[in-house]
């Protein structure tokens, strides 16, 4: 019996550009782009001595770079998640890498298979495409996970500062040297802003839109009408802090219940494309006597829609929204 090792070669090569994705950034960024940093990332370049003005267009720039870019071919569906995670190359360097890594790709692929030249072409610019976007996307599923994590501590820090009577604007500024990465630096932003003359409401509305966060828009919403008719911001801000972490912790406990399901939909979902893999691999004349007969590809359609389907309504189920 020979066993066939290209699956594996295939999965290796993948993994290895994924891997190569993540070193480029820590190469060019270092531990400034990291989000588990004790000091965001704004104060650490104030610190370097940057002018605050220097240090706001900076931040300004890298949020907002992405979601300019959204014209470029194929650019369009990595914008979003690049918006969300952050990412501090730019779209023009993010192509780039692309290309770079599917170049990489290819090579490994000619050293490694014997696949033909237009395979081996359509697969490495897959990898190179693929390990930007599924990285990209990692990226921007931590952020805001993060990001929501840090919202209740970040409301309660407000609202203890405005009960010793701070004004709003100097709260922010106390959320903003007070929490880490990545809330910190996006209130210090929006602290910035309003420094040089940017209603907070406004800002606060921009990131809630930059994050795609219902949380976000609640407080933007909640600072919006306390502007317009008045009120007790503090006592507003705290209801907000309590619906929020009570939220939370409904959506923590709505993926422990749904989380037998999702890895059973999950296997049920790979094992079919896993018994695949590995009849190839063990026994590649496994289908031999079969594939040339009319009835195979018609089959072959109908199990591929069947699992399709399998995966959408598995998905559908057990994605409950709080």
């Amino acid at each position: 019996m020979e066993i066939s090792a290209t699956p594996l070669i295939y999965i290796s090569i993948f993994i290895a550009v994924l891997m190569l994705v993540e070193g480029l950034y820590l190469v060019a960024f270092g531990k400034s782009i990291s989000l588990n940093n004790r000091v965001n990332r704004r104060l650490e370049l104030l610190e370097k001595g940057a002018p605050r003005e220097q240090v706001l267009e900076q931040l300004r720039k890298e949020m907002s770079q992405h979601i300019k870019q959204t014209s470029i071919p194929l650019y369009s569906v990595l914008s979003d998640k690049a918006q969300k995670a952050n990412i501090a190359f730019s779209p023009r360097q993010l192509i780039m890498i692309m290309a770079g890594l599917a170049a990489v790709a290819f090579l490994a692929l000619t050293l490694g298979t014997e696949a033909a030249l237009p395979v081996r072409i359509i697969v490495a610019v897959a990898m190179g495409a693929g390990a930007v976007y599924v990285w990209v996307n990692n990226k921007a599923k931590k952020r805001l996970a993060m990001i929501e994590e840090q919202l209740p501590d970040a409301i309660e820090l407000m609202v203890r500062s405005l009960r010793v009577g701070h004004p709003f604007s100097s709260a922010v500024g106390i959320v903003a040297k007070e929490v880490a990465d990545p809330l910190g630096s996006e209130f210090g932003l929006i602290a910035d802003e309003a420094a040089y003359g940017r209603d907070i409401a406004e800002s606060l509305k921009a990131l809630a839109e930059r994050m795609g966060m219902q949380d976000l828009r609640f407080l933007a919403v909640a600072v919006t009408i306390q502007q317009q008719s008045g009120g007790n911001l503090a006592e507003i801000l705290e209801g907000l802090a309590k619906v929020i972490r009570a939220r939370f912790k409904l959506f923590r406990r709505v993926k422990a219940i749904t989380a037998e399901a999702k890895w059973s939909g999950m296997f049920l979902s790979m094992f079919p494309i896993v018994a695949l893999v590995g009849i190839n691999v063990l026994q590649p004349d496994y289908y031999d006597e079969v594939q040339d007969t009319a009835a195979f590809i018609p089959a072959a359609l109908i199990v591929a829609a069947f699992l399709v389907a399998n995966v959408i309504f598995m998905k559908m189920m057990v994605n409950i929204k709080v």
